[in-house]
């Protein structure tokens, strides 16, 4: 069984002569109460840990790493603005982190096991831990809800840029490093099929350089796709037919089974790769970016065009923070798909009133969340002040509307937020998801979010 916490803390003496650094200590000293004075954050983290590699009875050795410590581990590496590689090492070699952390003199967890810890907290339960986190600094006093500031921003997932060519060697190299281990463990499997690695991954190198070169010739670009495409297609079959041999095994070992289902996945995400290049080169069509696959890798990856200048387009998914004028968020969402904004007022709304009681006096949201002067006249029944702003030409009352005193106060409020969102990109590195899967994306948001409230708190 995991343990919770351990309740007895070894003593520890800090003391430096340098400001910043005794800044550095009092930044995380204050992190640290903040846990400890809300104990129904960690009861959150322990429900999904202490599921978390369970072992059989009998199995021998079980981990001796508290849930607090995992979680604490978890918070250091947002602050730290490191790797999981990067904090085991940092906290390993560091006397203060080790004891923020609470491990002290014991050894610290390995990579692959804060790795699998830090999976096992779902989504669901970052979103509970920051509802907790909020619920409790209202219930303290320390944020009001008199005021409401609302943005939505691009977090972009981890994958190169895509092109059809370099998709489909990705689909090329991966199956074959997958029938690589199957012809390791089972030789018959694969018989006397040999694999061209290298000569696919030429073939798609000269892809990409025509492409880039002047005067590139249209029909010469598409006989290399044709044999690039032959080869993937070729290994797909290939995957096929394994994946059917490895059914037939009787007394299946857990590779099979784990084989089996990574050939099974990759395989599928190939033919869509497959069929939209065959569809745009060879076809000229135009596929639609809802039915395009931008990675095997992060698969769930959405191409969102924001109007951006010098960014025509970016890859990720698009999130929206709530923030109040105590710069805490108290809510946010993750879109598997770029939403419209203004049909996010109401919801979010909704959610401030749930935290604080009632609707806020005044809320601000850029241009986006605009959908027409009769939907800002619904909002003023709730709010007393709207300011957002209106896209286009503008009516005599609407320009007399946002030049009032009220609306430009609002609107300066508002830039706040741009801040708060450059500090989660910036510092706590939340311009890119490094994470795999889209759980994982969910989460580390989420987890991201949460440490950002923590240090707002930890300053007040």
């Amino acid at each position: 069984m995991r343990l919770k916490l351990r309740g007895q803390c070894e003593i520890s003496w800090k003391h430096s002569h340098l400001p910043v650094t005794n800044e550095y200590y009092a930044k995380y000293e204050a992190i640290s109460s903040l846990l400890d004075e809300y104990p129904a954050i960690l009861s959150a983290v322990h429900r999904d840990l202490e599921r978390a590699l369970e072992r059989p009875e009998g199995s021998g050795d079980r981990f001796r790493y508290t849930s607090e410590q995992v979680l604490r581990v978890l918070v250091s590496q947002v602050v730290e603005g490191v790797s999981l590689r990067g904090i085991v090492v940092r906290i390993d070699d560091s006397r203060y982190l080790r004891d923020f952390v609470r491990i002290h003199e014991g050894p610290m967890m390995d990579y692959t096991t804060l790795c699998k810890l830090k999976n096992a907290i779902r989504p669901e339960t970052w979103k509970e831990v920051n509802r907790l986190l909020a619920r409790s600094a209202v219930e303290g006093g320390q944020i009001g809800g008199e005021e409401l500031r609302m943005d939505t921003t691009l977090v972009e997932t981890n994958i190169h840029w895509p092109t059809d060519s370099s998709l489909l060697w990705d689909t090329y190299r991966i199956l074959s490093g997958i029938l690589d281990e199957v012809r390791e463990r089972d030789a018959e499997m694969l018989g006397t099929r040999r694999l061209q690695r290298r000569r696919v991954k030429r073939l798609a190198t000269r892809i990409a350089r025509k492409s880039r070169a002047k005067g590139r010739s249209a029909k010469a670009l598409k006989s290399l796709y044709r044999r690039l495409i032959d080869h993937v297609e070729g290994v797909c079959d290939l995957s096929r037919h394994v994946q059917k041999e490895l059914d037939k095994v009787k007394d299946i070992p857990d590779w099979t089974t784990r084989l089996c289902n990574a050939l099974h996945d990759t395989e599928a995400l190939g033919r869509r790769v497959i069929d939209q290049a065959q569809r745009r080169v060879l076809h000229g069509e135009q596929v639609p970016n809802e039915e395009k696959l931008f990675s095997l890798i992060e698969p769930h990856t959405e191409l969102v065009k924001r109007g951006k200048a010098g960014i025509p387009v970016e890859f990720g998914h698009m999130i929206q923070i709530q923030q109040v004028r105590d710069k805490v968020i108290t809510d946010y969402d993750v879109f598997n798909k770029k939403p419209v904004e203004y049909t996010l007022l109401e919801p979010a709304l909704q959610s401030h009133r749930d935290l604080f009681g009632t609707y806020p006096h005044r809320m601000t949201a850029d241009k986006a969340y605009y959908e027409s002067m009769e939907a800002i006249t619904q909002l003023q029944k709730k709010v007393k002040v709207v300011a957002i702003g209106k896209k286009g030409k503008r009516t005599e009352a609407e320009t007399a509307r946002e030049e009032d005193p009220f609306f430009r106060l609002a609107q300066r409020f508002r830039a706040g937020v741009e801040g708060t969102i450059s500090f989660l990109k910036r510092v706590l590195g939340l311009s890119r998801c490094l994470n795999k899967g889209w759980d994982h994306f969910q989460a580390t948001v989420g987890s991201t979010i949460f440490v950002h409230n923590l240090l707002v708190l930890a300053r007040r």
